[in-house]
């Protein structure tokens, strides 16, 4: 197969597995299918399903990085992001276990960052499985506090070709500048799982990196495949992480805007989670994130002793409103106008 020549830049390709053989298979195919060679580098996150049997039996080539046990995404992805540290790559791409890239996938992102040398990271377009929708073109933060991805479910997927700058790159597939990393940190294990990416994204922000989208860059995902597995996951992490993500990375004077909002809306989760018939991982998310808020204050400073950027920066970057899909909260707040957008 002839590589690019394009970018000489060394490439880590990282992919958190935890009980998915299934999807596996298609996955690495299309990574070892790339345009632009890469080392790609398998976290087995303690499966039981078999998947480590079919990396060491089919996938030799693999670099297999072995936990006893399923330490999240975040815990997935930092010891491949370690790894590339360590051998000298340039660039470091997370990808989920249940997507699968276009061929020159990996070849448009590095380009991208060669050209571009203050952006430090780029996302990609996440398809949904089939191709006819969006899953993600990037990750907005609101002024409500509430992250969401852009473009979800909207089915011209070429809509923001023209539109390259998000406030952070969806994890599923995307390409951090190694240098970035060496600077801000990794992913927060604390997280485990849901908005470590957006927290990511955010301390790039503040550091000064810019973010960019690149439409060429295309991946086809099963969303949520993994999260679905388990009941009241998303709840429970939810309602542990969306505070830490405000909390620890919004300048105060952006924190105080955001905040009166962000506990109406926070509430109102908590309440929803409870009449369907998710109140205990709610509480338990709520219960975890007052328990670890000392060891977030510690981070809250770190991260904001080092800002390079203004608040009015991070304001203006972030997304007026309310989430697309948040329509209870806008029945709540906009009654006549939420009505008349669904008519």
């Amino acid at each position: 197969m002839k590589m690019s020549t394009k970018s000489t830049n060394k490439v880590v390709v990282v992919v958190p597995n935890w009980n998915g053989k299934d999807d596996l298979p298609a996955c690495l195919d299309s990574l070892l299918g790339q345009s632009f060679k890469s080392h790609i580098i398998v976290v087995e996150n303690g499966s039981m399903d078999g998947s480590l049997e079919l990396l060491q039996t089919h996938y030799p080539q693999i670099e297999l990085i072995v936990h006893g046990e399923n330490k999240g995404y975040a815990g997935g992805v930092n010891p491949g992001f370690k790894r590339a540290i360590e051998i000298g790559a340039s660039y470091v791409a997370p990808f989920n276990n249940d997507a699968i890239a276009d061929k020159d996938w990996l070849k448009n992102l590095a380009e991208y960052l060669d050209a571009h040398p203050k952006v430090g990271t780029v996302d990609s377009m996440v398809l949904s499985a089939d191709g006819d929708h969006l899953d993600s073109v990037g990750e907005c933060y609101t002024t409500w506090g509430l992250p969401y991805p852009r473009g979800r479910n909207e089915t011209d997927v070429n809509h923001y070709d023209n539109e390259p700058v998000v406030f952070a790159a969806c994890g599923a597939a995307c390409l951090y500048r190694v240098a970035t990393l060496k600077e801000i940190g990794l992913l927060d294990e604390d997280f485990f799982a849901y908005y470590e990416d957006v927290d990511l994204s955010f301390r790039v922000q503040l550091a000064g990196w810019q973010i960019r989208y690149v439409p060429t860059a295309q991946v086809y995902h099963q969303i949520n495949a993994t999260g679905s597995k388990i009941k009241g996951f998303m709840t429970y992490q939810t309602m542990k992480n969306l505070p830490w993500l405000l909390y620890k990375n919004a300048p105060a004077s952006v924190f105080w805007r955001v905040l009166p909002r962000f506990i109406v809306a926070y509430c109102s989760f908590i309440l929803s989670a409870i009449w369907r018939g998710q109140g205990w991982p709610a509480i338990r998310g709520f219960c975890k994130m007052v328990l670890l808020l000392p060891k977030k204050t510690v981070q809250r400073r770190q991260i904001q002793h080092g800002r390079k950027v203004t608040s009015a920066y991070i304001w203006t970057a972030m997304t007026q409103g309310l989430p697309p899909n948040a329509r209870k909260l806008r029945l709540l707040f906009h009654p006549i106008k939420a009505r008349r957008s669904e008519v």
